[in-house]
């Protein structure tokens, strides 16, 4: 056991396996790299002065996706996050868009670690209850059953965090080491070829969930200043990246989030009941860049909300122009936002010592986005109907407490800006 002294900082923890899980990504999908070559090249030559408070974090910033089945494998994963300063912020239900699962992002929630490393894990779980099929459906309560996917060595690590409050430097890698390979790819499927296709015909993601030893990552975002530039680029170089961009239009003063994406791997899967010299085949793992503007305020949100649902609403244009068309009512000037409230903003100081606002970066998701890059990505066998209301008690429940409101924490960083550093409480 260590001393207190010894315990290094979670925002360093949570930075070596940013890195780490960023590099064993690389090597699993080879286009991810050049996703980071597209990002890091737009980023290079971003000049417009709303960036959000991206230029000082951007090149190392990521977040990945996760999913799990069952609320144990959630509350697992919770306490791993905590090791990392991670907390589970926000509750999102997917299923109204289609997809059988509810989830959170686990991030850092002050603004000084956000600072210090934005790591961040979207985690799903899958919402059993809405398999329809009652023997498929038992099934996959007994797969679960039998299914450990973080390892020994480092649940025993985690809780030597828990007992003396963090990790030694030498203890810190061997978790980094044992949780990555929570996350790895691993080729051969823990079911044979026939379960297989019932879990996809389900729902491909549901096979996605079940099929395998773990949460394999998903995809691993990184985060652009220009996503406009960062498709184009995609586009340029042959990568099928989707036919639009998800979430808001472009604007002078970006908000909330807005995700593009590369079509799913189709990789070699080896069934339980395949000889050695035979392989299937599993499509889920894409990539994905991101770009991130100003959080919204309730009333910004309730306004951007009203929006978005008159542009889903079906007509003659297609959706893009019905968006752009729809989104015209929220106002796209800083003064004007800020006077109607309808974004968070921090005060800074120039290099002349005069107070300004900038915007306060929006650091969660968005369901219906999270939703139409995942549908994208594994085809219109993932379209689905459910009729069954999701339950954020019933995620927190398994979750193991409940989840951070995002609003409080972007009041919080707001409220301590506009005090200042005098009156910052100790």
């Amino acid at each position: 056991m260590s001393s207190a002294e010894h315990l290094i900082d979670r925002n360093a923890i949570r930075a070596r396996f940013s890195t780490a899980l960023s590099d064993m990504y690389r090597r699993e999908v080879p286009l991810y790299g050049e996703l980071l070559d597209i990002v890091a090249s737009v980023n290079a030559q971003y000049g417009t002065k709303w960036d959000c408070g991206g230029k000082d974090r951007v090149h190392i910033e990521r977040h990945g996706a996760i999913r799990v089945g069952t609320g144990r494998e959630l509350a697992a994963l919770t306490r791993a996050f905590a090791v990392m300063g991670m907390s589970p912020v926000g509750y999102y239900d997917l299923s109204i868009a289609g997809v059988p699962v509810h989830s959170t992002a686990f991030r850092p929630v002050r603004e000084e670690d956000l600072a210090a490393n934005p790591f961040r894990v979207f985690c799903s779980l899958l919402r059993i209850e809405l398999i329809s099929d009652t023997g498929l459906r038992t099934e996959v309560e007994s797969i679960l059953a039998r299914r450990t996917i973080i390892s020994l060595e480092a649940l025993e690590l985690i809780a030597l965090a828990e007992q003396q409050g963090g990790l030694d430097t030498v203890q810190a890698d061997a978790f980094v080491t044992a949780l990555l390979e929570t996350f790895r790819w691993h080729a051969n499927a823990t079911v044979d070829a026939a379960t297989y296709a019932r879990l996809a015909t389900a729902h491909p993601l549901i096979a996605d969930i079940i099929a395998f030893r773990g949460p394999h990552i998903n995809h691993l975002t990184p985060r652009t200043l220009d996503i406009d530039a960062a498709q184009e680029e995609m586009l340029r170089r042959g990568i099928q990246a989707k036919a639009h961009i998800e979430g808001p239009p472009r604007r002078d003063v970006p908000i909330l989030l807005r995700q593009t994406s590369f079509r799913a791997l189709t990789e070699a899967v080896r069934f339980t009941d395949q000889p050695a010299d035979e392989v299937g085949s599993h499509t889920a793992r894409f990539g994905e860049i991101e770009q991130r503007g100003a959080a919204l305020t309730p009333k910004g949100r309730a306004l951007y909300d009203q929006l978005l649902a008159a542009a889903l609403a079906p007509d003659s244009m297609a959706y893009p122009e019905r968006l752009t068309a729809a989104m015209a009512a929220f106002p796209d000037n800083l003064d004007r936002m800020v006077e109607e409230e309808l974004i968070y903003v921090r005060q800074r100081q120039d290099e002349n010592g005069r107070s300004r606002l900038e915007p306060i970066t929006y650091e969660d998701f968005l369901p219906v986005s999270a939703a139409g890059i995942f549908q994208s990505n594994l085809g219109e066998q993932a379209r689905k109907t459910y009729d069954t209301a999701s339950s954020q008690t019933v995620f927190e429940a398994a979750l193991g407490r409940a989840v951070e409101d995002p609003f409080l924490l972007y009041e919080a960083i707001q409220s301590a800006s506009m005090r200042g550093p005098t009156d910052t409480p100790a």
